[in-house]
């Protein structure tokens, strides 16, 4: 949850007030350390210890002996390396490099392999799509309103800021596709001033904000209402699904949005403005889902029509009233799309009016977005719909939602709750195929300027990596580095009371994707594949989670009784 401005004063770094409370800590964060040679290839080895056989194990420590030896390739490469660092035209020595390679520059479809999702818990406003819509658009807006004029406080951990900067990122933004790499664009908040809503494959603007006054809830409600009544009036089949578009490989879309603008009719120059340019979309969907797994796999791919992949913020409400969230990835991660949703499911439960008499009633019509269609384009919207239904077939998902125990029991077994967690899936994994396979976990690194994300690997003899990539000393990010100056001549556990489902794909083909929330007395765990094993996948956690309860419940203090 957002700090409270009394809780700042724990820190001893310099306050910039001028820039507002959003980045008044930002030019004091200290910048991404570059770890010793030595100390990277002493957790690189450790960690290698448990995954290899006695053979592998000695030849690749000798190779990293060799590698990081006096006058070693590691040494000429790690002197580069600590010059891009001090560099003072580079605020992290990383930042470009990763947002490159890991996003910008990758050509798979954003969806499954970049996109994430949040589905939400039923609130009272469940039944009534159109007051749902409205109630989390408002609540949105509102966040909006601090992340644009700075007022949003920095966030904390133990007393020292984290960097703010990619709050930007999340409204009136876009991944636009190109070659080779896609190029992430930020629109003036002032200067757009409107929301995209889809519904039916149809997409309609509506101002968000009238005479200089936000639209309240009971006003957002009857532009809502008006959507879905103006889409009803146009058969499906007679409507192009130019979002689906968007949901295919990188270098695909990038040459059809090529054709698209380039098109001599102005409509689809403008149609692709104001969709880019929107503050978020709300996707108004046909499905109904009341499972988790209908619900995750609403949240995270839908139909592959109804969406504009390329935003990073886009709430899905469905025809029964259920809603959830979907983000891009590219310049924003989890923990910042995870403080917009508590801010909203926060926001509608402390209590938002609805004032039926209440309200302009002269607002606009909501505009529908026209595109021109060419037989070519067309060509290509069938193509991409056909990919992604077979891209997502091959993809298997299940969800268990563990109401065994939750933080509060982990806590009294005097464990973390993250490594708690991170070994349960490992012992669910040894009991389903016997061995021990490398696991990937993101640590938070935003108390570094520019800093995003490090891995954990927590398939270690000691579980001490998680710390040491959380302090911006992990292996992989460093490895990455020295790599990039090679020259040719010689996500932190996101959890949340409001959500009932949290995920993501799996990072390799023959792996699994496993995202899990920490509650106070409950487990979630989102299971996804490309195998069908994400039945049994489940099966095995909850085994692992009662094994495990039972093997330390003896650890638990007694309670003293006065």
């Amino acid at each position: 949850m957002l700090q409270s401005r009394q809780s700042l004063q724990i820190t001893n770094r310099p306050i910039h007030k001028s820039k507002g409370a959003l980045l008044q800590f930002q030019d004091s964060l200290p910048q991404l350390p570059v770890p010793t040679l030595e100390k990277t290839a002493k957790q690189y080895v450790k960690s290698l210890h448990p995954l290899l056989s006695a053979e592998q194990y000695l030849a690749s420590k000798a190779a990293v002996e060799d590698f990081i030896k006096p006058g070693g390739v590691g040494r000429a490469l790690q002197a580069r390396l600590l010059a891009r660092r001090d560099n003072p035209e580079i605020q992290n020595w990383l930042n470009d490099w990763w947002n490159e390679t890991a996003y910008l520059g990758n050509r798979e479809p954003v969806v499954p392999y970049t996109s994430y999702f949040c589905s939400y818990r039923d609130d009272h406003l469940v039944g009534n799509p159109a007051k749902r819509a409205a109630a989390i658009t408002f609540a949105a807006l509102e966040f909006q309103g601090l992340v644009d004029s700075s007022s949003l406080e920095p966030e904390l951990t133990k007393g020292q800021p984290l960097c703010m900067a990619g709050y930007k990122w999340l409204y009136n933004a876009t991944r636009m596709p190109a070659r080779p790499s896609d190029i992430p664009v930020k629109f003036k908040a002032d200067e757009h001033k409107h929301i995209i809503v889809v519904r039916k494959n149809q997409f309609f603007l509506i101002p968000h904000t009238l005479d200089g006054k936000q639209l309240s809830a009971v006003e957002l409600e009857r532009q809502f209402n008006r959507v879905y009544q103006l889409a009803s009036t146009q058969a499906q089949a007679q409507v192009p699904a130019v979002g689906a578009l968007t949901s295919a490989n990188r270098d695909t879309w990038a040459d059809t949005r090529g054709l698209l603008h380039s098109h001599s009719h102005p409509t689809n120059k403008e149609a692709l403005r104001v969709i880019e340019s929107a503050s978020f979309l709300v996707c108004l969907d046909e499905a109904a889902p009341v499972k988790l797994e209908s619900r995750a796999r609403q949240y995270w791919h839908g139909d592959g029509a109804n969406r504009w992949y390329d935003k990073p913020v886009q709430f899905i409400v469905n025809e029964n009233g259920t809603a959830g969230f979907m983000g891009e990835h590219c310049m924003v991660d989890g923990t910042l799309a995870l403080q917009l949703n508590e801010y909203i499911n926060a926001r509608i439960l402390s209590g938002l009016e609805f004032d039926a008499a209440g309200g302009r009633l002269d607002m606009p019509v909501p505009r529908r977005v026209q595109f021109e269609v060419t037989g070519q384009v067309q060509v290509q919207i069938a193509r991409a719909v056909a990919e992604f239904h077979s891209v997502m077939t091959r993809h298997n998902l299940a969800v268990l939602a563990y109401k065994g125990y939750g933080r509060a029991l982990v806590k009294k077994l005097q464990c973390s709750p993250d490594a708690y967690v991170q070994m349960l899936i490992q012992l669910a994994y040894f009991k389903m195929h016997g061995k021990i396979v490398p696991t990937y976990e993101s640590a938070s690194t935003r108390r570094f300027q520019l800093g995003r994300t490090e891995t954990c690997r927590s398939v270690l003899d000691e579980s001490v990596a998680c710390a040491a990539a959380s302090m911006g000393k992990g292996v992989d990010r460093h490895l990455f580095g020295l790599r990039k100056v090679l020259r040719p001549d010689k996500e932190i556990p996101v959890s949340s009371e409001f959500f009932n489902g949290y995920g993501w794909a799996q990072a390799v083909d023959d792996g699994f994707g496993v995202a899990y929330m920490i509650n106070e007395n409950w487990l979630n765990f989102n299971i996804v594949s490309k195998g069908p094993d994400c039945d049994r996948m489940r099966y095995y956690l909850r085994e692992a989670a009662e094994e495990m309860h039972y093997l330390l419940k003896e650890t638990i203090a007694p309670e003293v009784k006065l």
